[in-house]
C-alpha cells in the first residue's frame, strides 16, 4: 500500500529538479502523475521514468501563465483520470538582479510565471477539487518569502505573494475539505542553485556552509515534504509553512 494509492496528482515544472523528484515519488506511493512543463524533452524523458513505475501518466506541455493551458490541463487530467487530488504548484524560475537593474519586462515576465501560475492552478483547479469534497494543495515558495536577501526583490516579492495566497486560499477551502500548503526551501542541488552561485559569485562551498546543517539540500527531500502535504499524514495541516532550509531561518 502507497500513501498515495489512486491519487491523481498534477505537479508543474515536472520536468527537473524537485519537480522530477516528486513526480518519481508519488508515482512510487502509488499516485497517477500528470506532469507539466514547458521543456518537452525533459518531460518526455520524466514520463518514461515515471512509465516504469506506474504506467497511469501523463506528460503535457504548459505554460502556467497561460489560462487556456491551465483549461486544457485540467480537462485533459479530468478525462483521463476523472479527479484530482493533489495539486503541486512548482513551477517558477528565478532571477537575482539589484533593484536598479530590474526592467518592467523581467518584472512581469517573473510574476507571470510565479505568482499567475500559482493563482490560475488554484483557481482551476480547486473547483475539481471541491467536487469531491477533498484534496491538497502545494504551492512552491521559499525562503526567500519569509526574509530579505541581496538581490533578491523581485523573486522574493512573488514569493511572498504566493505565501499569502496559500493562507488565504487555505481559510477559504477549509470548509470544502480541501488543505492548502505551502514548502519553503533554501539552497537545494538544483539548476536554480547552480544559477545563484554564479550570480553571486559564491562558491558551492559557501553555500554548503551557510546553514547551521552545513550543507545544500537534496531535490529527494523536499518532495518527501511534499509527499508529506499530500498525503493524509498532514490531515490536521492547512494554511502552514514547511520550511526546509537546513535552520538558515533559524538563525534569524
Amino acid at each position: 500500500m502507497g500513501k498515495l494509492d489512486n491519487k491523481v496528482a498534477i505537479i508543474t515544472g515536472g520536468a527537473s529538479g524537485i519537480g522530477r523528484k516528486t513526480a518519481l515519488l508519488f508515482a512510487e506511493e502509488g499516485a497517477n502523475v500528470v506532469i507539466t512543463d514547458m521543456d518537452e524533452s525533459k518531460g518526455e524523458q520524466v514520463l518514461e521514468e515515471i512509465k516504469a513505475i506506474n504506467t497511469k501518466t501523463l506528460f503535457i506541455k504548459h505554460d502556467v501563465s497561460q489560462e487556456n493551458d491551465w483549461k486544457s490541463v485540467v480537462s485533459q487530467s479530468t478525462n483521463k483520470f476523472q479527479h484530482v487530488d493533489i495539486l503541486f504548484n512548482n513551477a517558477g524560475i528565478y532571477i537575482i538582479k539589484p533593484i536598479p537593474e530590474i526592467d518592467l519586462e523581467t518584472w512581469n515576465k517573473l510574476m507571470n510565471i510565479n505568482v499567475t501560475g500559482v493563482f490560475l492552478g488554484l483557481k482551476h483547479v480547486l473547483p475539481v477539487m471541491e467536487k469531491n469534497r477533498a484534496g491538497s494543495v502545494i504551492n512552491a515558495c521559499s525562503t526567500a518569502g519569509l526574509r530579505g536577501y541581496e538581490g533578491h526583490l523581485l523573486y522574493g516579492a512573488s514569493k511572498g505573494a504566493v505565501r499569502s495566497m496559500t493562507k488565504n486560499a487555505a481559510a477559504e477551502y477549509a470548509s470544502k475539505g480541501i488543505r492548502i500548503n505551502s514548502i519553503h526551501p533554501d539552497y537545494i542541488t538544483t539548476a536554480m542553485t547552480d544559477y545563484a552561485s554564479e550570480v553571486t559569485h559564491r562558491s558551492k562551498r559557501e553555500m554548503n556552509t551557510s546553514n547551521p546543517l552545513g550543507r545544500m539540500g537534496d531535490p529527494k527531500e523536499v518532495a518527501k515534504s511534499v509527499l508529506f502535504l499530500a498525503s493524509d499524514d498532514s490531515s490536521f495541516s492547512t494554511g502552514a509553512e514547511f520550511i526546509i532550509d537546513g535552520g538558515t531561518t533559524s538563525l534569524l
